[in-house]
């Protein structure tokens, strides 16, 4: 049946054809071709056939399974939709065929074939663009090839964008030419850059995008290339750790702005021409201020082409007009003088035994206390020198305090020699007893103490002496027995004063009350003899005035 079928097929073929069209398949994916049928005819299909150019790939009967016919690699890609579609999976750009659908319709009429033709076009992202073709260096005002970018089986080809540094590169006369090669038929895109360069392309990136309907971003790998030009400028560079300082090495850097750079040079010292050959720098050892000036290197092969610069040499001299060690004697003066000698202006500190102080130790009159070491630092930018001397002032010794006192117990007298002196003095005592202390001798000061017990009154001298002179101060220490006398004997008179006191209070008390009672009496007396004469009158009168006079005088002792 299906052998009569194909023969009735082949036989009607002629009779109907449908024109060719185009359908678009992703690289890849499942591409539909369709058999163009209106949905209500598919049931009069009784044969379908699928084939690309004289290959046949399928057929199938109406009713009846579909059978593959393709032997080559389409026969495991291949299948029938349910409205007769030929569908196709993985598809690849060697897909690119006319596929041809032919369809046998039976009606009432009479069977009829139709014939439907598409042509399959795969479309195809580009691989990753990549430069080939590398210029090995440019050279500035001269076109050079500097590569060739390609972007590989797309479809459609690709277009080819160039780019400096990210940024998109067009032809510009004498700078730029861009030169596309796409050949007719073939899947990849070739472009060649003839460029210009500049000084300003040193380190530049240089990249290449491929751009396609399917993809973006597909940009090469950037390269950069090596500019050659000729040296144009040259800058001298003093290489030092500070400010170039006396005593110090520096060293003097030529740099070219030309690539390659020169690696010979010329370096003007001082008047002298001092050619250099490998190396672009020249070291002045151990510089001083005489060197200070200007400074010049050159090209070799171009002399006209040099640098300069001007060195100043940082440097700090500092004197002091005393020695290391310095004798003056008490109340004489210390003059001083600091000679600076320096490159700028300099910062002068003193200090006195490790104690900042804030002015220059010039004295008109020595003290003891201003023995000591004394130190000058004067700082000028990194730059700092140090000076100092040890004063001693020498002179008799003097005792500025001598004195006794009870210790805590109040057992022993503790006897106390202060003096001034320098040698340090040596202290002695005409009276034998225990050192308690002696302070360390400092800024001319001396501190002597002794414990004694005296059993009598002492007159105590305490001597100072050095090789200068000597001191003697006498002080009375009294008996701790006396003491103890004299307290015992203070206390007892206390006690005989506070009795005195008591009687004579209350002698008063008494004979005030004596006299009060008796006054009584009388002025009684005085009312039971009123019939008295006036004579008698007169004479006791006169009586009353005197015992009142006598107990005026009674009451004003009593107030004493």
């Amino acid at each position: 049946m299906m052998h009569l079928l194909s023969l009735l097929f082949s036989a009607l073929l002629c009779q109907a054809s449908s024109a060719e069209k185009s359908i678009i398949g992703l690289y890849g994916g499942t591409v539909e071709i369709p058999c163009t049928f209106e949905a209500n005819k598919i049931k009069d299909v009784t044969l379908t056939k699928w084939k690309y150019e004289n290959v046949d790939l399928l057929v199938k009967s109406k009713d009846k399974e579909t059978v593959i016919l393709a032997t080559d690699e389409y026969k495991d890609r291949i299948s029938l939709a349910a409205n007769l579609s030929l569908l196709l999976t993985g598809a690849k750009l060697t897909d690119q065929h006319t596929f041809t659908c032919q369809a046998l319709i039976t009606t009432n009429f009479g069977p009829n074939i139709k014939d439907f033709s598409h042509a399959l076009i795969v479309h195809k992202a580009p691989e990753a663009p990549f430069i080939t073709e590398k210029a090995a260096e440019l050279e500035i005002g001269k076109l050079t090839k500097l590569g060739k970018c390609i972007a590989k089986n797309a479809n459609p080809p690709a277009k080819i964008v160039w780019l400096r540094n990210n940024k998109a590169l067009t032809n510009e006369e004498n700078r730029t030419v861009i030169m596309v090669n796409q050949t007719s038929g073939s899947l990849d895109t070739e472009s060649t850059l003839l460029y210009s360069a500049r000084k300003e392309d040193t380190g530049a990136q240089f990249s290449c995008r491929a751009e396609h309907s399917l993809a973006s971003g597909l940009v090469s790998p950037p390269e950069t290339f090596v500019i050659n030009y000729s040296t144009e400028k040259l800058v001298l560079e003093v290489i030092s750790n500070s400010p170039p300082v006396e005593g110090n090495d520096v060293t003097l850097k030529c740099v070219a702005d030309g690539n390659p750079r020169p690696t010979s040079f010329n370096f003007h010292i001082k008047g002298n021409v001092t050619k250099v050959e490998n190396s672009d720098n020249y070291t002045i050892a151990n510089i001083s201020r005489k060197d200070s000036g200007e400074y010049k290197c050159s090209l070799i092969d171009h002399p006209s082409i040099e640098a300069a610069k001007n060195i100043t040499v940082q440097y700090l001299d500092v004197k002091l007009n005393l020695d290391k060690t310095v004798i003056r004697h008490a109340g004489n003066s210390l003059n001083l003088n600091v000679s600076i000698d320096s490159s700028d202006t300099a910062t002068v500190s003193w200090t006195k035994g490790g104690v900042k102080i804030n002015k220059e130790p010039e004295i008109a009159k020595l003290a003891y206390s201003d023995a000591g070491l004394y130190e000058l630092e004067v700082t000028m930018g990194p730059l700092s020198r140090k000076a100092s001397f040890r004063l001693t002032v020498e002179g008799a010794p003097v005792i500025r305090k001598l004195d006794d006192q009870n210790d805590k117990d109040g057992h022993r007298k503790v006897l106390i020699c202060e003096a001034e002196g320098s040698p340090k003095p040596a202290v002695s005592w005409n009276i034998n007893g225990t050192l308690i202390d002696e302070k360390s001798f400092d800024n001319g000061t001396i501190k002597h103490k002794i414990s004694v017990m005296p059993s009598a009154n002492l007159s105590v001298a305490c001597t100072v002496s050095n090789s200068f002179g000597i001191d003697t101060r006498v002080i009375t220490v009294s008996s701790l027995f006396e003491d103890v006398k004299v307290d015992k004997r203070d206390s007892s008179d206390d006690d005989d004063k506070t009795k005195l006191v008591v009687g004579v209070v209350i002698g008063l008390l008494v004979a005030a009350l004596v006299i009060g009672m008796a006054y009584w009496m009388y002025m009684k007396k005085s009312k039971q003899g009123s019939w008295k004469t006036g004579e008698k009158e007169n004479g006791s009168s006169e009586e009353e005035k005197k015992l009142e006079e006598k107990m005026e005088e009674n009451s004003q002792k009593a107030d004493v």
